[in-house]
């Protein structure tokens, strides 16, 4: 069935409806404010953007989603999820007013990002309410259908978010002023989720009692004890542990890129204008969607005919060598032909990496390993600006960066392939 075809499907149910309705409110606010961190934090007429402060931005966006996504189904599972989805937005909107003020009165930007880290730390909860409240408002032979239709409607609402954010800065204004109007408006919206929330009954979201469940002490432990059993796990499927490797040396590489480009659009190709800088970074971001994009419909193809564990190897070594044909000029028009390349070979890497975890791991595991992903996905992301604030001069003008994400994506392409054993094409 189509995407069109599954919404109308599961759009039946009335209970869905509502919770499907929190999802796109919370998610279209969401997108609206992660627009007012990034204008906060990398283009800001008022500051001058380094590699440093990119590193800390890109923290505070991703971290909250590594550190705590082990963790939060441990409340999640006791307590009330619906009063969740209405008293977060509560929080989470006075947790903005707090970063909106704190903006308005040029605070030093560490107190400002820490605000930040909590606000999506409070979102955290709450997405994770939304994904585990799910079967509770879908029958059972419609819930692939509710999980395929769910996720992509709320990044769509969130990249809606985003172009919102955009316009609106246009009239807010891209000063602190500007940027703490934009908090405060993704806070009143998100409010909005909190009422529809409130139509649905206290109990019906779950979770059901069950007396002998572990005390949340206790469940935060086994939490760690799983991770550690679920890298063991791991370890010992060596197909699945090296996708894992080749989607986190993707992110290594694409995070450097990130914040080279970041600073290349500052101040080296636009004699640090902020608007100019964001319109172009609008642009590589527009190319690396369209590679996403064409990547899934090339990948399940290309695996096909060529299996997971030569289009992976394949992928990496194409992104490393024309991130270096691209980027080396240091010419604008490379950084856009740049990010596409980046979004097909990322994405395909990544799609792969799931469908091996999924293929390989044993199903009692899957939960475990999945949390490592995610732990994998975004820190090593992060962890790759931090080494970029401490390499990239202030123009952002790198040949060792751009080396660093050549030969990184290179040698991850030969070490995949040097673990990870060769399997033969399915017959077409």
């Amino acid at each position: 069935m189509s995407y069109a075809a599954d919404l109308r499907t599961v759009l039946e149910g009335r209970d869905f409806r509502r919770l499907f309705s929190t999802r796109l409110v919370s998610q279209f606010s969401d997108g609206i404010f992660q627009f007012a961190v990034v204008g906060f934090a990398f283009f800001s007429p008022e500051k001058q953007t380094t590699a440093a402060q990119v590193a800390m931005g890109l923290a505070v966006l991703l971290l909250p989603y590594s550190i705590l996504g082990p963790f939060v189904g441990v409340f999640i599972d006791r307590w009330s999820r619906r009063q969740i989805l209405v008293v977060a937005p509560i929080v989470r909107g006075s947790l903005l007013i707090v970063a909106a003020a704190l903006v308005a009165v040029d605070c030093p930007d560490g107190v400002f990002y820490a605000a930040a880290l909590g606000v999506l730390g409070v979102n955290r909860f709450f997405l994770a309410a939304l994904g585990a409240s799910l079967p509770h408002v879908v029958p059972h032979d419609r819930l692939m259908m509710a999980n395929a239709v769910t996720p992509t409607s709320g990044t769509v609402l969130t990249f809606v978010g985003v172009g919102v954010g955009f316009l609106l800065r246009s009239v807010f204004g891209g000063d602190d002023a500007g940027t703490a109007l934009l908090l405060l408006t993704s806070g009143v919206v998100f409010g909005l989720s909190a009422l529809i929330a409130r139509t649905m009954g206290r109990t019906l979201l779950g979770p059901s009692y069950d007396p002998a469940r572990p005390q949340p002490r206790k469940a935060v432990r086994h939490v760690v004890l799983g991770l550690a059993d679920g890298a063991r796990h791991l370890i010992h499927h060596r197909a699945a542990a090296a996708a894992m490797g080749a989607m986190a040396v993707h992110r290594f590489m694409y995070g450097m890129a990130t914040a080279m480009g970041i600073i290349l659009y500052r101040y080296y190709f636009t004699d640090g204008d902020p608007d100019a800088a964001l319109a172009g970074s609008g642009i590589v971001v527009a190319t690396s969607a369209f590679g996403y994009f064409l990547a899934v419909i090339v990948t399940p193809w290309a695996t096909d005919r060529f299996t997971i564990e030569r289009w992976i190897p394949a992928m990496l070594a194409t992104a490393g060598v024309l991130t270096a044909v691209l980027v080396t000029p240091f010419q604008e028009w490379g950084l856009p032909a740049a990010g596409f390349v980046l979004g097909v070979a990322g994405q395909s890497v990544k799609i792969c990496a799931d469908t091996s975890v999924q293929r390989d791991i044993d199903d009692a595991y899957l939960g475990r390993a999945f949390s490592i992903y995610d732990m994998l996905f975004n820190g090593m992301y992060v962890l790759a600006a931090a080494l970029s604030a401490a390499i990239l001069p202030a123009n952002g003008k790198s040949y060792l960066a751009v080396a660093i994400m050549a030969l990184g994506y290179l040698g991850g392409a030969v070490l995949y392939r040097a673990v990870t054993p060769t399997r033969t094409p399915s017959p077409r």
